[in-house]
């Protein structure tokens, strides 16, 4: 468990990060990871992403503290990661980006996904009955 936690810290800082990046200087991470810079009516929707990518992250910063009670949390960012893998195969496999783009986020969606999934709480539920409740049993007609 300690590993997950630590790896929970880890994600939302990452997405924490992405996310202020993109809120206030898009044209400065775009550039500086390769890409074009859009023009600027292009960085409001880049807003909307960012903030996104801070309330996740501030989220995985508070289920750090106790992941067993959050797996929900944990399995939606598995879909994400595998979504951004996806999206990454898909633009690199048709030429739009080039791997040399593509190949970091990739990579970072493969282990942050293969990881979370690995280290996810058991959500299985427990068939344990409480302590002195009755115990109700049907009865045919």
């Amino acid at each position: 468990m300690r590993n997950l936690k630590i790896l929970l810290r880890v994600v939302g800082v990452i997405q924490i990060v992405l996310g202020v990046l993109y809120l206030f200087a898009p044209g400065f991470l775009l550039e500086s990871m390769g890409h074009s810079v859009p023009s600027d009516d292009t960085f409001y929707p880049l807003a909307m992403l960012a903030s996104r990518f801070i309330g996740y992250g501030a989220a995985f910063l508070f289920i750090s503290r106790e992941p067993s009670k959050h797996s929900l949390w944990i399995d939606i960012m598995i879909v994400i990661q595998l979504l951004d893998l996806a999206g990454g195969i898909f633009y690199t496999s048709t030429g739009v980006v080039p791997l040399s783009l593509s190949g970091f986020p990739m990579f970072n969606a493969t282990w942050i996904s293969g990881l979370l999934y690995f280290w996810r709480p058991n959500t299985s539920p427990t068939e344990t009955p409480a302590k002195n409740q009755p115990t109700v049993t049907a009865t045919g007609a």
